[in-house]
């Protein structure tokens, strides 16, 4: 168990280490420590981070459920929560209007910071004009826990209105587990056919979690033009 903060020495507390060495030399304790404040911070985050199931377990969080962990209360709830939510936004930022897409990267830090924590299967649709530049970014589908299904009507509906050139595919697996089903790549293989037909190409499929992602494309699952 973790020390108080008043009995840790006052170089090795959380804020002190922050300054001296950077955010990035802070365990996820200290990290919280910091938000929730207060005394014996270090104890109550170690407390927070128990009651989660671990760092995962923050991804979504209700800040009256974290109230109800014992330590923690209004203040140090809804900081945390303010913070989390935050980080999300910085990941959407990973993806701009206009921005040339050079590798799935962006695509995927993008996707994971706006579906962090989501307890169903979202689908969602990245539309690129000539250049491979982000013109839009729609969901069309939302499903359950393992499993979302998608009609090319809805996928392509917003792409052809928006005259696109080409997409990228993503979706999200909530059980952290980001290899393709047999269903996936199907899925993928109906979607890049009608994208054939209709004149826009299907760039990639990416399957994304909160702990990794795979490209279709990359792993050679992606059907090639003709």
């Amino acid at each position: 168990m973790p020390l108080p903060i008043a009995d840790v020495m006052p170089q090795e507390r959380p804020r002190e280490r922050m300054l001296l060495y950077g955010a990035q030399a802070l365990s996820d304790v200290e990290l919280i420590a910091l938000l929730v404040g207060g005394g014996r911070a270090l104890m109550r985050a170690a407390v927070v981070l128990d009651g989660v199931g671990g760092l995962p377990g923050l991804a979504d969080p209700c800040p009256h459920e974290l109230a109800k962990i014992p330590g923690m209360g209004d203040a140090s709830s809804t900081a945390l929560v303010a913070a989390i939510e935050l980080s999300r936004r910085l990941g959407r930022l990973r993806l701009p209007y206009g921005k040339r897409l050079r590798d799935p990267a962006a695509v995927t830090d993008f996707v994971r910071g706006h579906l962090r924590g989501a307890r169903q299967e979202v689908f969602v649709v990245v539309g690129l004009d000539a250049r491979q530049r982000v013109r839009l970014v729609r969901q069309v589908g939302l499903g359950s826990l393992a499993h979302v299904d998608v009609h090319p009507r809805e996928v392509f509906r917003p792409l052809l209105r928006a005259g696109v050139h080409s997409a990228i595919l993503v979706h999200n697996h909530p059980s952290g587990e980001a290899e393709p089903s047999l269903a996936d790549v199907e899925l993928t293989e109906r979607l890049a056919a009608v994208g054939q037909l209709v004149g826009i190409r299907v760039l990639d499929h990416l399957v994304v979690s909160d702990f990794g992602s795979t490209s279709l494309a990359a792993a050679g699952l992606l059907p090639t033009s003709p």
